[in-house]
């Protein structure tokens, strides 16, 4: 060597390829030249000595388990495309001047070793559509093109088929994840290399972001790459989804994929049932709830963390600033319901810096946070209210006021109960906090619901069941899962309204529909129980329900109507501080005996008369307001409550 001169670098894989293609190219035309091939297989060896690695086309061969003829074939169709001087000969050989052909008559008097059996559709030329061929002019005369995804691969370009790209996205595994979804990936990736023959593997249960996180993990720990798509992307059963199973059944083989096919919480459409029964590759389907096949599968249930892995993801996430919050990760962890991902995102979003860096978080701002993230799904399923009411608004005995309290109480301390002290090691069955609220219309139910949610910082939907009650046999289930299903990453406080329109379906069983009756109410209460927040039943005929019901509800609270103490103590409150008033008697007033919901009417209708005449408030302008208010709830007022009024 020359002084100074530098060593040859070495070449990487992708050039090597490029040159042993070439050498390859240069034996074919030496072989259709009819010429010796000794040179050209010299040159070809010097090129492999340059390779790292196996050649893209070996690799190929192995992977579809191709013949050294169909080796020669599609080397040859590759050749026309790439290689000029070797497109000419082609021309030549083939009769086609100008228009480079490859048939399968040429390869049998060109190869050695050569079989029909190569071009039969089972074989994996036809069969994974490596090569295209236009059957109409005979099989001999028959033009071979290879398919542009093969030629690029050849190439030692490896990317996903273009067609499928707008459908499938490829997932790496996630940098955080719950500890009980590492162990799943870890059992998962232990099947899927103990396991010769690809299976269906059906992952179930409530954290679809987890289950992608599983699959996603497992994969990699296999040296696979996972690959996801939403059923409805599927194109519906026909020519356009046979293809889609072919060129996905080629993409798993060249990029060592798994399809993770995402149903989320509906059923199967037939092209997904399709697509399971006909898929040859290692496939993964992920639902809410568990989905049957006639293809065997292994299933695994992927449900979000419970409240003490949830906390254990809010100390990672929020890093050293976990411990300032003192008590409110307690509080995060047992109302709110995350996957790995959502927890580690929110952290980042609420300290201003990468998850785990432990910058400075607001508790407010990040319960605000966690609450806006629960509320979408909800929206179209159920009134939201916006809780202002406080304790200070609420006008009920002692005793009721208490229970609320209490009420209040056990969903603060839920993480100290059911974690630290061990109830939920029990089961977490009857751990969801429910309660029965019994009453006249207008006695406060609605209001204490109010209140609640305002204390914890919940938001408030209601839910009317007489809307969601259904003749039709199934449909109120339905009804209520879709309710439950949107609720479930908390931050909500369900109020069910008119539960007499379910309960009061309840009776002896006559019939199927009897039966079906006691099913759904069943179904509510087993929901309610499980549910990690707060969900109330309002009902204004206690007496109508069973009391078997009754005693799987956490609390059940009677809402008497208000005697003249609580009507004076409603009457005096009832205005904002904002409102002019002018000669009020609440004494007075509390002599007309009506619910508090009433009485807010009568005070809402006043204010309206007051302003219309400019003036303050006035007991003239409440009298005319009861008058109206009597008239719609068609009780008459007597004089007797109405004296001394003006």
């Amino acid at each position: 060597m020359k002084s100074g001169s530098k060593a040859a670098q070495p070449i990487s894989w992708v050039e090597a390829n490029q040159r042993y293609l070439v050498a390859e190219f240069v034996r074919l035309r030496a072989q259709l030249e009819s010429k010796a091939l000794t040179a050209a297989e010299e040159a070809l060896g010097q090129a492999r000595l340059l390779l790292s690695s196996p050649p893209a086309i070996d690799r190929l061969c192995e992977i579809f388990d191709l013949s050294p003829f169909e080796r020669e074939i599609l080397l040859l169709c590759a050749g026309v495309e790439m290689d000029s001087p070797l497109a000419r000969l082609a021309s030549e050989a083939t009769g086609t001047p100008g228009r480079p052909t490859v048939t399968f008559g040429l390869a049998m008097a060109t190869f050695p070793q050569p079989h029909w059996s190569a071009l039969t559709p089972s074989r994996p030329l036809r069969r994974l559509r490596l090569i295209d061929m236009d059957a109409s002019q005979g099989l001999t005369n028959a033009p071979l093109r290879i398919d542009e995804r093969i030629l690029h691969y050849l190439a030692g370009v490896n990317l996903l088929d273009p067609r499928l790209d707008p459908v499938l996205q490829a997932v790496a595994s996630p940098a955080w994840t719950a500890d009980e979804h590492r162990s799943a990936a870890a059992e998962v990736a232990r099947r899927l290399l103990a396991d010769q023959e690809p299976r269906l593997l059906q992952f179930s249960g409530d954290d679809a972001q987890g289950q992608q996180d599983v699959a996603a993990m497992a994969a990699e720990q296999t040296g696979r790459q996972l690959f996801t798509m939403r059923m409805e992307d599927l194109p519906a059963p026909g020519a356009e989804l046979e293809q889609f199973i072919l060129l996905w059944t080629r993409e798993a083989a060249l990029l060592r994929g798994v399809l993770l096919l995402q149903c989320g919480s509906a059923a199967p459409i037939p092209a997904a049932r399709h697509v399971v029964e006909r898929q040859s590759t290692w496939l993964i389907l992920t639902s809410r709830d568990n989905v049957r096949f006639h293809r065997p599968c292994l299933r695994y249930t992927i449900d979000k963390p419970e409240p003490a892995g949830q906390k254990r993801l809010w100390q990672r996430a929020l890093g050293s600033s976990a411990a300032a919050l003192n008590g409110m990760l307690d509080n995060l962890s047992e109302q709110f319901r995350f996957s790995a991902k959502t927890i580690f995102e929110t952290a980042a979003l609420a300290t201003g810096s990468e998850a785990g860096s432990g910058g400075k978080v607001d508790p407010r701002a990040l319960w605000i946070a966690c609450r806006d993230l629960s509320r979408p799904r909800l929206e179209d399923l159920a009134q939201r209210i916006v809780p202002i009411a406080t304790w200070d608004d609420l006008v009920l005995p002692e005793l009721q006021t208490r229970m609320l309290r209490q009420l209040s109480a056990q969903v603060r301390h839920r993480m100290t109960v059911y974690e630290t002290w061990g109830f939920s090691a029990q089961g977490r069955r009857g751990l969801g906090v429910s309660a029965l609220f019994a009453g006249e219309s207008g006695t406060g139910k609605t209001l204490a619901a109010e209140v609640l949610a305002h204390d914890l910082g919940l938001d408030l939907y209601r839910i009317d069941l007489s809307a969601v009650v259904s003749k039709y046999i199934g449909e109120t289930e339905k009804n209520l899962r879709q309710v439950f299903d949107a609720a479930e990453e908390g931050g909500v406080l369900l109020l069910f309204d008119e539960a007499d329109a379910l309960f009061g379906k309840r009776g002896e069983v006559k019939d199927s529909n009897d039966r079906y009756a006691n099913i759904e109410v069943g179904y509510l209460l087993q929901r309610m129980e499980a549910y990690q927040g707060l969900a109330i039943l309002t009902t204004n005929l206690k007496s109508s329900l069973d009391r078997a019901f009754q005693r799987r509800l956490r609390y059940t609270i009677s809402f008497p109507f208000p005697d003249a103490t609580q009507r004076q103590a409603i009457w005096s409150r009832v205005f904002p501080a904002g409102t002019p008033t002018e000669g009020l008697e609440p004494a007075r007033l509390s002599q007309l005996n009506i619910a508090g919901g009433n009485i807010r009417n009568i005070a809402l209708n006043a204010a309206f008369l007051a302003a219309e005449a400019n003036k303050p408030v006035a007991m003239a302008h409440l009298l005319e307001a009861a008058r109206l208010e009597s008239q719609k709830i068609e009780r008459p007022l007597s004089d007797a409550e109405i004296r001394g009024w003006v």
